[in-house]
């Protein structure tokens, strides 16, 4: 009995969970329909000074991004929910095929190197935005933006070191980039950089100008669930509905100058 108790409570937490996603996702697809009801982040005062630095708010936590570099124009930034509120995997959990229960109309990305297949529902990673994992033994994440409707799989890796991309509760335009999409603004843990994927770069932090690196080609690809039952029947397929306990702390480089020097377009 209590065993069932745990599961229903564990149930509707995730319903609940997934109806305010659902709910937050809903916001931001009517609001770009007009510019105007975009909010503005600038005018909501996401952007603030302390202590001598330029900072952008990150949300609840009080874990602000420090901006002193930033490459972008601060009234063209967007909402600003808070950097842990979209569930950004860390260690995402798959079923099989035969599990899984999609319609054949259904759009995923899909990542296969090795022996290794990988699908994530575009319907899924419209919820986590990111999804951080691994293939064939290499660091990998899968990334969709509802608004700008673009989705890829991006290297996780820089010379010897790994990081973890999540999303910063921004969004970013301008005009003169895909005709003015409004887009998702990343950021990794292990440096608080800012990441813009429309221009596929780190905007501000210590990896300012480092270029963000797409999974080759041949390594993935934009599909449907039919393609993936009748080609890749051995897929794993990310679980729906996945949440988890946001780390409080966690790894940071110091030093990622090798990086900049190495990876950096300037």
């Amino acid at each position: 009995m209590i065993c069932q108790l745990l599961q229903l409570k564990k149930n509707t937490s995730l319903k609940i969970a997934i109806m305010k996603y659902a709910a937050i996702i809903f916001f931001l697809f009517i609001s770009v329909v007009n510019y105007g009801q975009r909010p503005s982040a600038k005018n909501n005062g996401k952007f603030f000074d302390k202590n001598g630095n330029r900072m952008l708010y990150g949300g609840e936590s009080n874990q602000h991004f420090t901006i002193n570099n930033l490459d972008l124009k601060e009234e063209q930034f967007h909402y600003g929910l808070g950097r842990e509120l979209f569930p950004a995997l860390l260690e995402p959990d798959f079923e099989t095929v035969a599990d899984a229960d999609w319609k054949d109309e259904d759009r995923f990305l899909l990542a296969y190197k090795g022996d290794d297949i990988k699908a994530y529902s575009v319907r899924d990673l419209t919820r986590h935005e990111v999804v951080n994992d691994v293939i064939d033994g290499e660091p990998i994440f899968a990334a969709y933006c509802i608004l700008a409707d673009l989705g890829a799989v991006y290297k996780r890796t820089y010379s010897d070191k790994v990081f973890t991309f999540a999303l910063s509760g921004y969004t970013y335009f301008d005009p003169k980039i895909w005709d003015g999409l409004d887009g998702f603004i990343l950021w990794d843990r292990e440096t608080e950089s800012l990441w813009w994927p429309l221009i596929d770069k780190a905007v501000s932090g210590d990896l300012k100008g480092v270029r963000l690196q797409k999974l080759e080609d041949i390594y993935w690809e934009d599909t449907t669930w039919k393609v993936i039952k009748e080609k890749y029947p051995n897929a794993q397929v990310l679980i729906s509905g996945q949440n988890f306990e946001r780390p409080i702390r966690w790894k940071s480089y110091k030093d990622v100058s090798d990086i900049v020097k190495k990876y950096g377009n300037d």
